[in-house]
């Protein structure tokens, strides 16, 4: 399991030309699943999202969590973030897990930072084709992934 976690001052999603996400400051979240992934990735990858030290605090120094600002978050499904571009010039997509694993791995996602923030975030809808406008903020952006973990 993948993200990047993007911060920022403000973020939303539309889907068919209607907002489906806005929120204030906090972690624009794409998230990239495949077939391998388990509630232990969720779990381990939520966990450090929320602790994630990447918000500056009173001296200007990134010391801050989304949980010590009561920040927001929105999460985008992004089967591209396990692309290989080893072969050719067209990226291969077959390590991005299917949608019968994704979507379910997707929501426990969803569900498991709301639990984790304790309070609700925004999404896309899997599968969609999003528009998402966002104003990064440092520009901080991190990836994570799963698999990664030393």
């Amino acid at each position: 399991m993948r993200v990047v976690l993007q911060r920022v001052s403000k973020a939303s999603v539309q889907i068919n030309h209607e907002i489906n996400a806005v929120m204030r400051e906090g972690l624009l979240i794409l998230l990239g699943i495949e077939t391998e992934d388990t509630q232990e990735d969720i779990d381990w990858l939520c966990n450090k999202i929320v602790k994630m030290r990447i918000f500056n605090d009173e001296n200007d120094a990134m010391n801050l969590s989304l949980l010590d600002i009561d920040g927001d978050a929105i999460v985008v499904s992004q089967f591209t973030l396990h692309a290989s571009t080893k072969k050719g010039n067209r990226p291969s997509f077959i390590k991005a897990a299917k949608p019968d694993i994704a979507i379910p791995l997707y929501k426990k996602f969803i569900e498991k930072l709301e639990k984790s923030l304790g309070k609700p975030v925004g999404t896309g809808e899997f599968g969609a084709d999003m528009k998402v406008e966002l104003i990064n903020d440092g520009p901080v952006t991190i990836l994570i992934d799963s698999k990664d973990k030393s």
